[in-house]
């Protein structure tokens, strides 16, 4: 490892409390499939993305969720507790986590990534977390990663329970459009704007061919859930 990448991952751990015993890890957590496509294309062989560490992340932060949900919902129907964990590990959801870790400052991106605001991408940051979940496990077990993770899971788990925030706002529009106007939310791509590197795309929600709202996003994926939100915000406003 580079100077720099190793200085990145000391402050990364001080600022988690925990010093992995095998730093690779850790390392392999943070780097992007950009990042380690560069560094490949620059002879390195020593980097690899956390694609695989995400695989087993996705699987460790599912159990921490339903674990939670089980031990501290016992009211709560198989139904219920199936909604609440899908919100809690919903890309918004986990992406406001490693926020709040900080991983956001420590992930390794590639240049166009990094030009084109990828700290900020949902799905950067929500695989980023699923992989460090994965390198935490692999390297203490379950141990470190209930303790520096699962507190702000729980955060957001007891907020989504209480109906006080939504994540999957697609979702909860499309339950809606169902609930109310008998039919599905349809998405339409309206334009692009921007070069490659740092592309904006603009999708429109309609009801019925009505539309309700436009959202922006560096990806279709992102303004489709940034339109559904301006939805529901819209509608809620009607019916007040």
């Amino acid at each position: 490892m580079r100077e720099e990448e190793i200085k990145n991952l000391i402050d990364f751990m001080k600022q988690l409390g925990y010093n992995f015993c095998d730093p690779k890890l850790l390392f392999t957590a943070l780097c992007h499939s950009s990042y380690a496509h560069e560094e490949r294309q620059r002879g390195r062989k020593d980097v690899e993305s956390n694609e695989r560490l995400e695989f087993l992340g996705d699987a460790v932060v599912d159990f921490l969720i339903a674990e939670h949900l089980y031990k501290n919902y016992p009211q709560s129907p198989e139904g219920v507790m199936s909604k609440i964990k899908a919100a809690a590990a919903s890309e918004d959801a986990l992406a406001l986590i490693a926020k709040d870790i900080g991983l956001n400052r420590h992930i390794f991106l590639g240049h166009g990534e990094e030009l084109n605001n990828g700290r900020e991408r949902e799905s950067i940051l929500s695989g980023a977390l699923e992989a460090l979940a994965a390198a935490l496990y692999l390297d203490g077990g379950m141990k470190p990663v209930k303790e520096i993770l699962v507190p702000h899971m729980v955060r957001y788990i007891e907020q989504i329970a209480a109906g006080n925030i939504v994540f999957d706002h697609k979702t909860a529009l499309q339950e809606l459009a169902q609930e109310k106007y008998k039919t599905l939310p349809e998405y339409v791509l309206v334009r692009e704007e921007g070069p490659a590197h740092m592309k904006k795309f603009f999708v429109e929600v309609r009801l019925k061919g009505r539309s309700l709202a436009t959202g922006e996003g560096s990806s279709i994926k992102d303004a489709e859930k940034n339109a559904a939100r301006l939805a529901l915000e819209r509608l809620k406003e009607m019916e007040d």
